[in-house]
């Protein structure tokens, strides 16, 4: 049952981390009101790495700044370390 809950919330953080790339990036193209880059990396940190590096690259944002390009894979190489531990 525990995995479970977990599994849901993995799979919840990392869709709105893969959607809120895609949200920023629609907003950049518009000059609108943007999602601060620290919630961004919230998101991923919390458990959304891989959607947000999913978004990062699906959407082509944030690929030429060099603490997304290599941030949101570092967070999501030292998340997957800690699941297979846990898993």
């Amino acid at each position: 049952m525990e995995h479970m809950i977990v599994i849901i919330y993995l799979l919840c953080i990392n869709a709105a981390g893969f959607a809120l790339m895609g949200i920023d990036k629609s907003r950049a193209k518009q000059h609108a009101w943007r999602i601060p880059e620290k919630t961004l990396f919230l998101c991923a940190i919390l458990g959304g790495s891989l959607g947000t590096t999913a978004g990062m690259y699906f959407f082509h944002h944030k690929t030429k700044h060099w603490y997304f390009k290599y941030g949101m894979p570092a967070i999501l190489i030292l998340q997957a370390m800690l699941y297979s531990r846990y898993l």
